[in-house]
């Protein structure tokens, strides 16, 4: 059986490897010891890179780039592809790169704590899962 791939929303990777979340720990582990894929678009890491920026989280340049680094090592950087017709449309514009992205790839799961995206879990159930990193941490117990 083949890795699973997955799609990690900015928010699930900001948990991963700027806070330190517990609940994610275990999906970092699986992404450091390459268990699991995790698919990203020159949109998606843009992004990951945009937040990295904002001034709440108050990074210097310097850890702004280590952290976009780390991403980088641990994702796999796909050309954009074409879209998939007929995706369900998030509520939220800035979050339908990562649906896209899931079906446009066949990731098995985009992995999310956002409720726009998590709305729509039985929408998108036919191509991918849409989970929660609890979630995504209790499936992949069960898969292995």
């Amino acid at each position: 059986m083949s890795k699973p791939l997955w799609v990690l929303d900015t928010n699930v990777v900001l948990d991963l490897l700027h806070f330190d979340d517990p609940a994610t720990r275990p999906l970092l582990q699986r992404l450091e010891s390459g268990q699991v894929a995790c698919a990203v678009t020159a949109a998606t890491f843009g992004e990951w890179q945009r937040v990295l920026a904002y001034p709440e989280f108050s990074l210097d340049a310097t850890r702004q780039a280590a952290l976009a680094a780390r991403y980088h090592a641990l994702s796999c950087l796909l050309p954009a592809k074409a879209a998939v017709a007929g995706l369900p449309q998030c509520s939220d514009p800035d979050d339908q790169m990562f649906i896209e992205l899931a079906a446009a790839c066949g990731a098995q799961a985009l992995v999310s704590k956002d409720r726009a995206l998590l709305m729509l879990r039985r929408r998108c159930a036919p191509l991918f899962r849409v989970m929660t990193p609890a979630e995504a941490a209790s499936w992949l117990t069960t898969e292995t």
